[in-house]
């Protein structure tokens, strides 16, 4: 026997032996396991349901990517703006018979270039768009002033400024113009149409000026001949008043002969 030999079995003999010891198995086993996979099929269902919830929430309320998001109410929807301290400092309520916004500017911009198309605060209304079209048949109503500087209707289209009750008044301290470049210009009243300058003067410049239904006056003539021709040529007369009238003309003036016209005025 060797010498390696005779130590290793002089170790195994003093090994003590353990004929009664215990085998411990390692794991989950029994009741423990069951619930163990009770619970993680709990776990599973909860997360199938609460997936589906969510899925039918979103299909409900029209959650969409691609749609916008929609608000809907029985009444009426509000949207309310606070600062930090939790005052309401906006509000914006959309309800069946108006549209109400309660603020202290509301604005409008332009989606491209982000310039206000209107805006209205306690002082002023602005409206920023470069044509403001009214389409009503009764037109716009203004309760005061309006102050604007240029007035223009649209091509081939009127512009008439009327005032069906009352009077319409434009005055300017620095001359009021009116100018029509390629047609008439009209002014027609029921009463009387006055014009008058009280410093300066009325100035008609035209090609043919024509100052239709005069009257007429008439005076005896000692010629037989002109009571049977026909009256071709007329005279122009003023009475005190500066009423015009005609009168028929003859070898001299005949205003003094038909003067009595200016008695019915």
């Amino acid at each position: 026997m060797t010498r390696e030999q005779y130590i290793l079995a002089t170790q195994q003999n003093n090994l003590p032996r353990a004929e009664n010891a215990q085998l411990y198995p390692v794991g989950i086993y029994g009741w423990r396991k069951r619930c163990l996979y009770f619970f993680v099929l709990l776990l599973l269902v909860t997360m199938i349901v609460n997936l589906a919830m969510t899925i039918w929430i979103l299909k409900v309320m029209n959650f969409t990517v691609d749609s916008p998001l929609v608000l809907q109410s029985d009444r009426n929807v509000t949207v309310n703006a606070r600062n930090h301290m939790g005052q309401l400092t906006g509000q914006l309520t959309v309800g069946a018979d108006a549209v109400e916004a309660q603020c202290k500017r509301f604005e409008v911009r332009a989606s491209e270039d982000g310039r206000v198309l209107f805006s209205a605060d306690e002082d002023e209304i602005t409206i920023g768009a470069e044509k403001l079209k009214v389409t009503g048949t009764e037109g716009a109503v203004f309760g005061h002033s309006v102050e604007t500087p240029h007035i223009r209707a649209e091509p081939s289209q009127d512009l008439r400024l009327e005032s069906p009750t009352r009077s319409l008044i434009m005055e300017a301290p620095r001359g009021v113009q009116v100018s029509a470049a390629a047609g008439d210009f009209k002014a027609t009243c029921r009463k009387e149409l006055h014009l008058q300058s009280t410093e300066g003067e009325i100035f008609l410049n035209a090609e043919k000026i024509r100052l239709g239904n005069l009257p007429t006056g008439s005076f005896s003539s000692s010629s037989p001949s002109s009571s049977n021709s026909r009256q071709a040529v007329y005279e122009l007369c003023v009475c005190p008043n500066g009423k015009l009238y005609l009168s028929p003309a003859g070898l001299g003036s005949t205003c003094q002969s038909s003067s009595s016209i200016c008695l019915w005025s």
